[in-house]
């Protein structure tokens, strides 16, 4: 809460909620900007290099002058909760907006997803990353991260809304929720998550421990790598083994 800050800042935060005063929004920007950073950074781990970081940071202080606008400092909240939560959102929104997933990315996505279905059909079973990258003849790097932009890209589709073609001439009578979804659309997405929730069980151990601590506790890989007593790179692995094991099973089901 507001009422636990230093003195200092204290006295900036009443400038702001009672005036707007626009010296103590800066200080308080600068203030909480490390969090605008450390969500960028969590984010851009999945992303594909070509995402520009500054774009990122850019939506982050969209998100966190939202959360200075809006926040209600007599709610039992503290503002890092509330800020991060806007910051984080305003990144997702902004991510879904734009084609941030290149043209050739997309295009190696499918290949790959054409790829692991010839061979599915083949084995008779789940395929790895080294056997795509050898049918297709590229690194086994290479398809690890195409496959993880991917699944990050389905992520973000399930939040999106499809758009209706068939509305008709009532069209013009009603006005569309565009952040609500349909009683359908919350049968699929809750759907798609029970099934991504089982996925998860189905990692081995030390995957499942990765995913929740990075996911669910937002540790970084460094601190996670401190607690199992492995290195940052190791932990990187895992979880890209990780995300790899999901999205393939994902893409089956979407």
């Amino acid at each position: 809460m507001v009422n636990k800050a230093s003195n200092e800042e204290l006295i900036y935060w009443q400038k702001w909620i009672h005036s707007r005063d626009p010296h103590a929004g800066d200080v308080l920007v600068k203030k909480y900007m490390p969090l605008v950073y450390y969500h960028v950074q969590r984010i851009s781990i999945t992303l594909p290099k070509n995402v520009n970081r500054d774009e990122l940071i850019s939506l982050g202080l969209l998100g966190l002058y939202d959360a200075l606008e809006k926040f209600d400092y007599e709610r039992e909240l503290k503002f890092d909760t509330y800020a991060s939560f806007r910051i984080r959102g305003a990144i997702i929104d902004g991510l879904r907006k734009e084609d941030w997933l290149s043209r050739s990315a997309r295009e190696k996505s499918k290949k790959i997803e054409a790829t692991v279905e010839k061979l599915e059909q083949k084995y008779l079973r789940n395929v790895t990353a080294r056997e795509i990258a050898s049918e297709l003849e590229l690194p086994e790097e290479e398809v690890v991260q195409t496959m993880n932009e991917g699944f990050f890209a389905n992520v973000l589709s399930m939040e999106e809304q499809p758009k209706d073609s068939e509305e008709g001439e009532f069209q013009s009578y009603t006005v569309r929720d565009e952040k609500g979804l349909s009683p359908e659309e919350a049968i699929i997405k809750e759907e798609v998550y029970r099934e991504l929730e089982t996925m998860i069980g189905d990692l081995n151990e030390k995957e499942q421990l990765v995913i929740s601590l990075f996911y669910k506790e937002e540790l970084t890989f460094t601190e996670i790598g401190q607690i199992l007593g492995l290195s940052t790179s190791r932990i990187s692995q895992i979880h890209s083994k990780a995300i790899f094991k999901l999205r393939t099973t994902l893409s089956k089901v979407m």
